[in-house]
């Protein structure tokens, strides 16, 4: 008999006719099974509607919904399906999602049927792991061995703690080493009578496995083999990948009927099986994704002499980095590309790292100190990449060229909602670098409707001294790291107009796809007259992670000027999961004191955009395909500072460039050992940290330091201030003039 953990109703959706149907739900723990019925009546004859296997399934949630989830389902014997429900509110889901969690991670742990050989993939596998964690705890030998060395001579008490630690550690070294050899040796044995074993396997019947009615006896050279029952919360073999029965628990109180347990997950109606998951356009077939995924786990064998092998596929050979005249290498060329499409086309060749991953946290886990395998990352620094919301730098400076407030900010409007589709270099979904604590970026944009006079004056009090006032400026700080806020600015002395902001960015765990929160606002100043427009960002959104990942934008947006009355209310809209389209966006533009909004657009973020004015007419708002987007120019990297992004995480984007990942991966850990380094050292020093560019302010904001408006009061007052002391003398020495006459 089987136990139920948890039962009731939910909505199931079926198809586009039938839309949502109402379902009666058991989620069996001890099975790892989600079945339904069409009633609680037909729940209690046993007449099952369908079910969905949950071992190896995944749980999504939509973070603008709080009352559906998905589950996919993984097995190896089914190809990926996505079943869609709907609860009453929020509090039911999160009862079902914490429930299904619980079970999809018990029956990820279950013990193998210790009467049927493991398969020889799932051995390699564990090879492999054992051999990658062997590596982490030499690194972490190491490190304590440096500790020890770093202690001064006063330190006699704890140079001692650490010699009796790295004895034990050393002795727990050299025992995983031999272990790790005898599972070599093992599995050189498993190699030698797999035939065998195959021909041992009982033939299936009735769709489910039958193990060797005498257990298989495999000679290993193992001297002594214990076997006790495992503790069911640590997975203590190698799990069995395609059968149909699991370890049941007999309990006598069972609400439900003995039902079988089926192999595969199904719907009994075929208009059920008319809809499991949207299909997307860069997404692969059921099949394929199936393939990959069975081609992902193969991983390669670990040979005797190398004990360091990495718990990864192989990566591709690495590509020569760019070399200068001089034979050195040339770190700018790193970022002459435009895009890097092509360095990862789907997360399936990393199945086992994402797998990996994925099992570590749960639904609605903050990200933000999870670290992430080094293949997602782009080969750039979130620092830069704020930059490029300036990648159309006429469409900003153009704002304070227009006459009235109207006009003005349907032009904000304009350069905001074309700004956003040149932050993406990449059609896949992949992470900027975190900015580290002190981390700044400097770039600069020349106009295309301005010809640059290499004679006009510098801006040497502007945000970057060598450049002159026609031209637009852009720099950006990290200037917190608990939380991880970034703060940048830029402006265009000449056009007197300004852009400051300061974002923190707060990730969290949706299941099938990862959700970022930007907390935050930013403000353009419109200096000649005195107007200041506050806006918000948008939430991003990393879609299909397990397959190939894809960004889109969500969430409600604002911009308002507070001197004016003008505001603008702008919805960027995610993708439905069924139909619909991506990169949606409105935004309705409103006067003060309107009831109704005098501007309706539509269309596509990353595409066209169409307005409707109040008087019927319609025109193309803006098409970003038709625009071109302007290059950022930025000092060679031999003429940068230490602290700034391209320089400090120039070797990991040279490992990512040439598809080096052991480079990149140990460059990144070298940055993020220094930054621990140096908080230890402010820590053990009583030393704050100081910001270089930004300052905070007293509503929990930053603000850049010198902002044009502050410096622009300050020639006005010296300007006031040299006429006035000019006039004083000409009424002192005509007064002069006066008395000598006399």
């Amino acid at each position: 008999m089987s136990t139920s953990t948890m039962e009731g109703s939910l909505s199931k959706w079926t198809n586009v006719v039938n839309g949502w149907q109402y379902r009666w739900f058991v989620l069996d723990d001890n099975a790892g099974l989600l079945s339904y019925y069409t009633s609680k009546e037909k729940m209690m004859r046993g007449a099952r509607r369908g079910c969905v296997r949950l071992k190896g399934a995944v749980i999504g949630i939509d973070d603008e919904d709080d009352s559906t989830f998905t589950i996919t389902t993984s097995s190896s014997k089914d190809d990926p399906k996505t079943f869609h429900f709907q609860t009453r509110n929020g509090e039911e889901r999160e009862r079902w999602v914490r429930a299904l969690e619980d079970t999809i991670l018990r029956h990820s742990h279950t013990r193998w049927d210790p009467r049927k050989p493991p398969p020889k993939h799932d051995f390699d596998r564990k090879v492999a792991e054992a051999d990658a964690y062997l590596q982490l705890l030499i690194d972490q030998i190491k490190l304590i061995e440096q500790k020890q060395k770093d202690l001064g001579d006063d330190n006699e008490e704890k140079k001692q703690r650490y010699t009796e630690i790295l004895r034990q550690a050393n002795s727990m070294l050299n025992s995983v080493k031999h272990a790790i050899v005898q599972l070599q040796i093992a599995k050189a044995c498993v190699s030698n009578t797999h035939d065998a074993l195959c021909r041992n396997t009982a033939i299936p019947v009735n769709g489910i496995y039958q193990g060797p009615t005498e257990p298989v006896n495999i000679a290993l050279p193992l001297k002594h083999v214990t076997a006790r029952e495992p503790d069911p919360t640590v997975q203590t073999g190698i799990e069995l990948g395609s059968e149909c029965t699991e370890p049941r628990v007999s309990n006598s109180n069972a609400t439900t009927r003995n039902l079988p347990v089926p192999e595969y997950s199904y719907s009994s109606s075929d208009e059920d099986e008319d809809f499991y998951d949207a299909a997307d356009e860069i997404s692969p077939t059921p099949s394929q994704s199936a393939a990959k995924r069975r081609e992902a786990e193969r991983i390669p064998s670990v040979t005797e002499s190398s004990l360091t092998t990495d718990n990864r596929p192989v990566a591709k050979t690495p590509a020569p980095p760019p070399i200068k005249h001089d034979g050195s290498i040339d770190y700018d060329a790193l970022y002459e590309e435009d895009s890097d499409d092509g360095e990862m086309d789907s997360m399936e060749s990393h199945g086992s790292v994402v797998t990996h991953l994925l099992s570590q946290v749960k639904i609605g886990m903050d990200l933000t100190k999870v670290a992430l395998p080094t293949f997602i990352l782009e080969r750039r620094s979130l620092l830069e990449m704020y930059a490029d919301y300036f990648a159309h730098p006429d469409q900003f400076v153009s704002i304070a060229d227009m006459p009235t407030p109207k006009e003005r900010m349907v032009q904000v409007v304009k350069w905001y909602m074309c700004s956003f589709h040149a932050g993406r270099k990449s059609g896949v979904a992949k992470k900027p670098y975190n900015p580290v604590l002190g981390e700044i970026f400097r770039c600069y944009w020349d106009l295309p409707s301005v010809v640059i006079d290499k004679d006009a004056p510098l801006a040497e009090n502007g945000p970057i001294p060598w450049c002159n006032e026609n031209q637009l400026t852009f720099v950006a700080e990290q200037v917190s790291h608990h939380p991880p806020v970034s703060a940048f600015y830029a402006e265009h002395p000449t056009k007197k107009i300004s852009f400051g902001a300061h974002v923190w960015t707060k990730s969290k765990f949706l299941g099938l796809s990862i959700g970022v929160h930007n907390v935050g606002k930013g403000w353009v100043n419109v200096h000649r007259h005195d107007e200041e427009y506050v806006l918000t960002f948008p939430n991003g959104y990393a879609r299909s992670i397990l397959t190939v990942p894809w960004i889109e934008l969500g969430g409600a947006t604002t911009i308002v000027c507070a001197r004016t009355g003008y505001q603008a209310n702008i919805e960027f809209l995610t993708k439905p999961f069924y139909g619909g389209k991506r990169n949606r966006i409105t935004c309705q533009v409103s006067g003060p004191g309107d009831k109704k909004p005098f501007l309706t657009i539509n269309g596509d973020w990353n595409g066209a955009m169409e307005a409707k004015w109040t008087d019927g007419k319609t025109e193309i708002f803006a098409d970003v395909r038709e625009q071109r987007i302007e290059k950022k120019m930025v000092k060679p990297m031999s003429e940068q500072d230490e602290d700034e992004s391209r320089k400090v995480w120039r070797e990991v984007t040279m490992g990512l460039r040439i598809n080096d990942m052991d480079k990149a991966t140990a460059a990144k850990c070298a940055i993020e050992q220094k930054q621990r380094d140096d908080v230890r050292y402010r820590k053990e020093n009583n030393i704050g940290w100081q910001t270089k560019l930004f300052k905070e302010t007293k509503d929990g904001g930053w603000m850049y330091t010198s902002p044009l408006e502050m410096r622009m009061r300050t020639a006005e007052a010296a300007t006031s201030g040299a006429a006035a002391s000019s006039t004083g003398t000409e009424d002192s020495t005509n007064a002069s003039s006066a008395q000598s006459s006399t």
